[in-house]
């Protein structure tokens, strides 16, 4: 178990809920059967698969973090966050250098992370504003090609909601019959030391790639 997430786990039980858990607020808005086509589903780990997965995004000797110049898949338009959050994501390793800008369109090229032997992280340039020129040649074929590809992530901003461009992309994906999850973006979130909701999409992500059954994954 991390040191940060030991810590984590002595914070008072309310505090703790609304960090790991932020989800469970989320539901008590939801008004059952008022949309009976709309089937709602929410992740709901235990605190022993958090922790391990806290440990894929750990940086050691037998697991590297490394940034790779030129699969789980993180979109969005042009400034909505995506390089904050994955930088979130990493926080357990401070030593991998997340390039993050507060100018729109600072993403030219795809960013790969490999975590470790688990799976690969890859950061897409954002669409809309000052996004690349060859955007949709380069996006539309690493989504058509790559076979193994676990999840997209569609990062939409909390504060304007799904615009048009969102609209396109997740037609995208379904065209293309993806996986993919739409994310809300809360940037007050990211900047925060304790990164709420950041220990819930590590261990999301650790499920969906398979890494929380792997026999050789250990918590100490």
């Amino acid at each position: 178990m991390s040191q940060a997430f030991a810590e984590v786990l002595r914070l008072p039980s309310k505090q703790l809920t609304k960090l790991v858990f932020p989800l469970q607020e989320l539901e008590r808005h939801l008004v059952p059967g008022s949309r009976p086509d709309f089937h709602l589903k929410t992740f709901d780990p235990s605190l022993e698969d958090i922790a391990k997965s806290d440990g894929v995004f750990t940086a050691t000797v037998r697991n590297r973090i490394e940034y790779l110049s030129s699969a789980v898949c993180f979109i969005g338009r042009s400034n909505v966050g995506k390089s904050s959050l994955i930088k979130a994501l990493f926080s357990l390793a401070p030593e991998v250098e997340v390039r993050v800008s507060k100018k729109p369109g600072h993403t030219k090229k795809m960013n790969f992370f490999k975590v470790g032997k688990y799976f690969t992280l890859v950061d897409m340039p954002g669409y809309g504003y000052r996004a690349p020129e060859d955007f949709v040649k380069m996006v539309e074929t690493y989504l058509k090609e790559r076979k193994n590809l676990m999840r997209t992530f569609l990062l939409v901003d909390s504060v304007v909601g799904i615009q048009k461009m969102d609209n396109i992309a997740i037609e995208m994906c379904e065209e293309f019959a993806l996986p993919y999850v739409v994310s809300i973006s809360f940037e007050s979130w990211l900047r925060a030391v304790t990164y709420s909701g950041i220990h819930l999409l590590r261990c999301f992500i650790a499920n969906i790639t398979g890494n929380l059954k792997t026999n050789g994954f250990q918590v100490s």
